[in-house]
């Protein structure tokens, strides 16, 4: 039998033919779309980039490297530079230029560590930046690969692009043309003062001084910071006059690009100071007296001694709190409306109300309601404009001026027999507590309507000449007497408050202003106001009331009439609420040291007397309403009366009771109807009572 042979090769499957249909499968259609978009948004980006973004890039990055060789730097090299001239300068004086070795070798101790610091925090940083784009790179996406180039053109064409109006419009059609605007280009342009090279030229554009005197221009010491800013002081070349530089203030702000109002200039009045020098004081932001309302430190006090503490007035701009001395000298307040004299004027009263010996007089052009609480503790008050007012307001002026004189007498006896109880010929406080016979002030409001009014009227006085009984002009009259009173008064007490609101040459008397040493004024429109208010040498000076801002309300320009020149303070914050607080706190004061006098002795009077009259309808209703009736007779109210209140009522008649209400206003008895088993008797009823009370 046969064996079948084995087979030799393996079986073969075949296989169907390949189908019609792609290996891989096509990509979805959003995806197309999004790449599309994409493409369509880097071509979009790359026009961009080469119109508007490319010119600028490089421009951007040589900017970036300037701004990092100056963080690098840090200012460092000119303050070392600074300190080694200074010890040179110093020369034989040896604790000075040892203090001022010190502190260039701290320097560049300092300077060593801020570029080791520096460079740290680059490498840092560059190295998170590489390895961002090496990873975008090494995985091929393509929106970080995006992002990273358009973050690159960006970058320096942001710190490369020309922010001036001119290149602005001319790029405005072409950025419309992609959906942008104007608007979106934020202007920029800050003025660095990084040394004494930068300042001195700002000075050259600001008219200062010219080209051919910048070597001769210098810094005394270095820039530093002071405050919210940073401040300089500058020796002017031989021959010219800090009062010169100090005038144009505007064109160096204009030079430094900022606001006028971030600008403060001074005459330095230090003991190496002298007439060719000056002090600048460069704020760092517009308004750097903020816009917060800083309540006035009286409000907390019980008590306050004006003669010793002066008057809490504000805060500079450094954040250095400041007091106003009026003791010996008078002062003259004026401003634009509704910029803060006022509030100002209200703390010097404020503070007078809490001091018991001051004697205070008000006397004010326009009745309202400013200064109703001064009521409570002033000797006298007249309020309003009419010729009644006008005379009363010269009656007070003269016997002001009589008393002072007085006070004048007896020191002059004084200075005879005990020379050494007055040795400066001045009222001391031992002298005025045992004379009781405190400071006075003075305070006269709406100075311009005071003397508005007097112009149109004639005032006799006793220099008249014979046969000239009509008087002379009511407003010559006034300023004339003001002025003396100013005068006759500052050794012996006597201080005034003036206070105008039209700065201009008829508001501001000339003879009252030269005889009120310390001056302040608020925003006004011009420095020929500023000049009315504070004078001539003051605003030379540097003072300039007229370039601060609208914005900056409360925000005064202080004379201080000697050496110490002007201050620009944010004055503290009082309500009129606050400010009756205080005056009623000063009328307690008063009545507890035995100094309450005059128009405020009597005005309490009239309040005590309404008060009581108030107290008896007040308790008269309440005793009803808890007898649930609506009227009763004379003797079943008495009753009732006596019964809620003996300690007041207690041995009152009918009769008496009768009276009292009658003078607070209820009237006589009326007609009940049926009351108590009688047919119509007499008696009162609560809608009789609260008519009274409302009156």
């Amino acid at each position: 039998m046969a064996t079948p042979l084995t087979n030799e090769y393996p079986t073969l499957t075949l296989v169907p033919p390949a189908a019609d249909t792609p290996v891989f499968k096509p990509e979805p259609t959003n995806r197309k779309k999004w790449v599309e978009n994409a493409k369509t948004v880097a071509e979009t980006t790359n026009k961009i980039a080469q119109l508007v973004l490319l010119p600028h890039t490089f421009r951007g990055y040589r900017q970036l490297g300037r701004q990092w060789l100056d963080r690098y730097h840090n200012h460092y090299p000119q303050l070392i530079a600074d300190a080694d001239r200074a010890v040179r300068e110093a020369a034989g004086d040896l604790s000075t230029a040892g203090r001022l070795k010190a502190d260039a070798d701290r320097y560049r101790a300092e300077y060593r560590q801020h570029r080791k610091t520096f460079l740290g925090r680059t490498a840092a940083a560059a190295g998170a930046v590489g390895g961002g784009i090496g990873f975008g790179v090494a995985t091929g996406s393509l929106w970080l690969d995006l992002l990273a180039g358009l973050g690159a053109f960006g970058l320096g064409a942001f710190h490369g692009w020309d922010r001036s109006e001119s290149s602005i419009e001319g790029a405005g059609g072409l950025l419309a043309s992609y959906g942008l605007q104007e608007a979106d280009l934020v202007l920029r342009d800050r003025g660095q003062i990084l040394g004494e090279a930068d300042l001195v030229t700002a000075l050259i554009k600001a008219g200062i001084i010219s080209e051919a005197q910048r070597d001769e221009t210098r810094l005394v010491g270095i820039i530093q910071p002071a405050g919210p800013g940073w401040t300089a002081t500058v020796e002017l070349p031989g021959g010219m006059k800090a009062s010169t530089a100090i005038s144009r203030a505007e064109e160096l702000a204009s030079a430094l690009r900022v606001k006028k109002s971030q600008v403060e200039m001074h005459a330095d009045t230090s003991e190496d100071g002298h007439e060719g020098r000056f002090v600048l004081w460069v704020a760092n932001e517009a308004n750097p007296y903020g816009i917060n309302k800083v309540p006035s430190p009286l409000l907390t006090h019980q008590a306050w001694n004006f003669w010793r503490d002066g008057v809490p007035l504000g805060t500079d701009a450094r954040g250095g709190r400041h007091a106003l001395e009026l003791v010996w000298c008078s002062i003259l307040l004026g401003g634009l409306p509704d910029y803060g004299k006022s509030f100002l004027a209200r703390l010097v009263a404020a503070a007078a109300a809490l001091d018991p010996h001051m004697t205070v007089h008000v006397a004010t052009g326009k009745a309202g309601p400013d200064w109703v609480g001064t009521k409570q503790f002033a000797h006298s008050y007249v309020a309003g404009n009419t010729p009644e007012k006008i005379l009363a307001f010269f009656d007070l002026l003269n016997e002001l001026i009589a008393d002072m004189q007085q006070i004048g007498q007896r020191l002059e006896q004084l200075s005879e027999e005990h020379p050494e109880r007055c040795p400066e010929g001045k009222l001391t406080p031992e002298l005025a507590k045992e004379w009781k016979r405190g400071l006075t002030l003075l305070v006269v409001d709406e100075l311009q309507e005071l003397l508005d009014a007097a112009a149109m009227m004639k005032i006799k006085t006793e220099d008249d000449p014979d046969g000239r009984d009509r008087g002379r002009n009511g407003k010559e009259v006034l300023v004339e007497t003001m002025a003396r009173f100013v005068r006759v008064s500052r050794y012996v007490g006597g201080m005034g408050l003036f206070i105008t609101q039209r700065p201009d040459a008829t508001s501001v008397p000339t003879l009252l202003r030269e005889v009120c040493r310390k001056r302040a004024c608020f925003r006004v429109k011009g420095a020929e106001s500023s000049r009315m208010v504070l004078g001539n040498d003051a605003v030379a000076a540097g003072a300039a009331p007229h370039m601060l801002l609208d914005a900056q309300k409360g925000v005064v320009v202080l004379d201080q009439g000697g050496e110490e020149g002007h201050v620009t303070l944010k004055t503290d914050f009082m309500t009129i609420p606050e400010f009756r607080e205080i005056c009623l706190r000063g009328r307690q004061l008063r009545i507890d040291a035995g100094t309450l006098t005059g128009f405020a002795a009597e005005h309490g009077k009239t309040d005590a007397t309404a008060a009581a009259r108030k107290v008896l309808l007040d308790d008269c209703l309440a005793v009803l309403e808890a007898d649930g009736v609506d009227r009763a007779r004379t003797k079943r109210l008495l009753e009732l009366l006596t019964a809620y209140r003996p300690d007041r009522y207690q041995g009152m008649t009918e009769t008496d009771l009768q009276v009292r209400l009658r003078e607070a206003g209820a009237g006589g008895t009326r007609k009940l109807g049926p009351l108590d088993g009688m047919a119509n008797p007499n008696g009162y009823t609560c809608e009789q009572l609260t008519e009274a009370l409302g009156k």
